[in-house]
Order: C-alpha cells, then sequence, then structure tokens
C-alpha cells in the first residue's frame, strides 16, 4: 500500500494542524540543557495518537533534564507475516535550540514564519517536530505501507550530544533521515564535516593595575594575541576555524591573572581538521611565549562528532532522490560544514542521510521558513514512507 492523501477537507485540517503546532513548538523556550517542555509537548501529542514515546537516560549524560524519546507508529493492519521482521523507517528531529536572544512569539508574516521579537525563532528544528508530528497523526489515520520510528534528540546544538548518547542498536528500520539542513529543499548532504572543539585556559599573574601594572601578566592580553593569530573563519576549500566564546578577569583595576576561550575547528577532510587543530595549539603556545605575555597555557581539544561522505550506492540516498522528484524537486547532493544528528548516528553505525528542510538562517535573530516549505517536508516525508516501502529489503 501507499501513505493515503488526506481529501480536500482533511487536508485543509492538516495544513490548519502542522502550522498550529509548529508556531505552539516554537513559544516554548528549549535552549540546549532545557528541553523537558518541548519533549512534554510532543509526548502529549503522541499520546493522543496511542502512540508511546520511551525516553532514554541520555539527559543525566550530556547535563539536559530530559533524555531522546523513542516513538514507533506500527504500519495499519500490519502484523507481519509468518514472523518476518516488519520494515520501518526513521526520521530524526532534535528538542534543542540555540541560545535564545528574545522571547519567540512566532508571526505569520506574507507566507512566511518568523519571531516578531529580536531573536531566534526556533524553525531549527522545530519544524523538523511539526513535521514529524504532523505525519505520525497522518499515518494513524490513513495508514503506511511500513512502520514508522519517530527519534526525537536532545542537546543537538552541543555538539549532537544526545544523539551520540543515544543508543542506535535500539532502532529498527533499515536506514533513516534527519531533517535539519537549513537551505532549499530539494537539498541531499552527501558529505559532512567533522568537529573539534578546543578550549584554551590562559594563567597570567594579578597586580594592581594603577600602582604596579609592571609586576601584572595579563592573561586577557595573551589570550588576545593568541586569537589575533588563529586563522579564524573560512580555511580552504573545505575547512573552518571559530573562537565563540572568550571571558577573563576580575575587576577594571586588576591585571587579570585568567582568561579562557574556546572554539572549534571543522573541515570535511579528516587529516585537515587535524592539521588545524595542532595549529591552534602551536599558537596559543606561541602567545604565550611572547615577552608582553609570559603566560601559562593550557589547551585541550576534544574530537566531537565524526565527518561523512555518502557511498554513491547509499540506499537511502537513493530513496531520498525518488521522494524529492515525486513531489517535484529536483535533488541537489551537497557538502555541508555543518553538522547534525546523522553524523552521530552514522558513526554509530546506522545508516541515514540529512536532508534539506527549507528553513533559513539557522542560529540567526532573521531566522525563518515559509509555511509553503513546511507542508512541502511533510509532503516528502509522505513520499520517503512510500518510496522506502518500495526499496529492496537489504539482505541480513
Amino acid at each position: 500500500m501507499s501513505v493515503a492523501r488526506a481529501p480536500a477537507g482533511a487536508a485543509d485540517a492538516q495544513r490548519s494542524y502542522l502550522s498550529g503546532t509548529f508556531a505552539e513548538l516554537c513559544r516554548i523556550e528549549s535552549p540546549s540543557g532545557s528541553e523537558r517542555a518541548c519533549a512534554q509537548r510532543v509526548i502529549a501529542e503522541l499520546r493522543a495518537l496511542d502512540v508511546h514515546a520511551h525516553e532514554d537516560a541520555a539527559g543525566a549524560v550530556v547535563g539536559s533534564d530530559c533524555g531522546n524519546l523513542l516513538a514507533r507508529v506500527p504500519a495499519a493492519g500490519a502484523s507481519g507475516t509468518g514472523g518476518a521482521q516488519r520494515r520501518s523507517l526513521m526520521l530524526c528531529a532534535h528538542l534543542d535550540t540555540v541560545a535564545l536572544q528574545a522571547r519567540v512569539e512566532p508571526v505569520l508574516s506574507d507566507g512566511v514564519w518568523v519571531n516578531a521579537n529580536e531573536g531566534i525563532l526556533g524553525a531549527d528544528n522545530k519544524a523538523a517536530i511539526a513535521v514529524l508530528l504532523a505525519l505520525a497523526r497522518h499515518v494513524c489515520r490513513e495508514g503506511a505501507p511500513l512502520d514508522l520510528e519517530l527519534l526525537f534528540t536532545v542537546a543537538e546544538e552541543r555538539s549532537l550530544a544526545g544523539a551520540r548518547a543515544f543508543d542506535a542498536a535500539r532502532l529498527q528500520s533499515d536506514f533513516g533521515y534527519v531533517f535539519d539542513h537549513a537551505s532549499p529543499i530539494g537539498e541531499v548532504v552527501a558529505a559532512s564535516a567533522c568537529n573539534y572543539r578546543f578550549e584554551v585556559s590562559v594563567h597570567g599573574r594579578a597586580a594592581h593595575a594603577g600602582i604596579r601594572p609592571q609586576d601584572g601578566r595579563s592573561a586577557i592580553v595573551c589570550a588576545a594575541r593568541a586569537v589575533a593569530s588563529l586563522p579564524v573563519g573560512r580555511v580552504g576549500e573545505h575547512s573552518s576555524v571559530n573562537v565563540g566564546v572568550i571571558a577573563g578577569g576580575s575587576a577594571t583595576n586588576v591585571v587579570a591573572d585568567s582568561a579562557v576561550f574556546r572554539g572549534e575547528v571543522r573541515s570535511l577532510e579528516e587529516h585537515d581538521a587535524e592539521a588545524l587543530t595542532a595549529e591552534v595549539v602551536q599558537r596559543c603556545h606561541e602567545a604565550a611565549n611572547l615577552p608582553d605575555c609570559d603566560c601559562d597555557v593550557d589547551v585541550s581539544i576534544e574530537r566531537t562528532y565524526a565527518g561523512y561522505r555518502q557511498p554513491a550506492s547509499s540506499r537511502a540516498v537513493a530513496v531520498a532522490e525518488a521522494a524529492l522528484r515525486r513531489c517535484g524537486h529536483e535533488p541537489v547532493r551537497i557538502t555541508s560544514g555543518g553538522g547534525s544528528d546523522a553524523n552521530a548516528l552514522l558513526d554509530a553505525g546506522f545508516p541515514c542521510v540529512n536532508l534539506a528542510n527549507g528553513t533559513e538562517h539557522a542560529h540567526e535573530p532573521g531566522e525563518r521558513v515559509s509555511d509553503a516549505a513546511l507542508h512541502e517536508m511533510l509532503g516528502v516525508a509522505l513520499a520517503l514512507l512510500d518510496e522506502a516501502a518500495q526499496a529492496p529489503s537489504p539482505p541480513r
């Protein structure tokens, strides 16, 4: 069977549900670490469909007030034949957002959802959550050709921490999809960067800034010299370096004896990421040894997630491209410097693909998504179910 499309009246109700659910989800503040309220809304929506969402223990591991949620929506009337394992498709979205700059009040302006206040909208990734809930509602009412697994992760904006803590062996699907790339619908992320995070702690010597400044060693000056020496921004064709957090000192009349800055290195090539990370370490030590710095530095490095390149033979990519064409979108394979839960799931051995969801300006005050894109992504999700059901099963 194929996923039944709703008749005209039901289609209007479906559109209303999707748009309304998206707006309500955006109003629920869920920065990384505080996903519980958003998770409770997801659980309630699924419970109304008689679908249970199981929460794992990832919250305690990643520093969140909530764990990852996994729900299974059975295909209507499918109970398996002769003991055969029922097939399913996994779809994933994350519950958290980056830090809020202002209260979120979603408004629809000329067909586009934006935040009425000067801050993020939360379309990353509330747009995907709303689509998955609307899909579950549709499948429960109209049926589907296979089971549906829905994974809602926490702490994605903290280097995919929730997905990295998730036990991918729990998934029963052959493959799955993540709807988490802020670019036009039709783009398929065929390659994604690896990520290294660094934290640099600088230790100087405190002194009175007005009486004995010459006796001090400013950790802030040293940190500034180090940051200024780094190759920040786009580096070559496939790499980037960013310093995103810096802090230090205690008062304006004290030569700062401590400072810290944190950043990251990304690259589509693992060896380039390693080389750039090594360069960060070297330049920080060089800055510390400058005559007007003379500080100590401690540099810690963490490889947070692996990059990937989808193989040309990927069944998941082929199914995605067929589904996109069915919906009138010409697939375009892209490379991305951004990471998603797909990086973590692939690294854990579960085949999945990250798909663009039509959102724009993620992590920015001007974040937006058109109402049309929300409904187009629901159409893509429905088509994915149909195409995945028609794809041959892998040998077991």
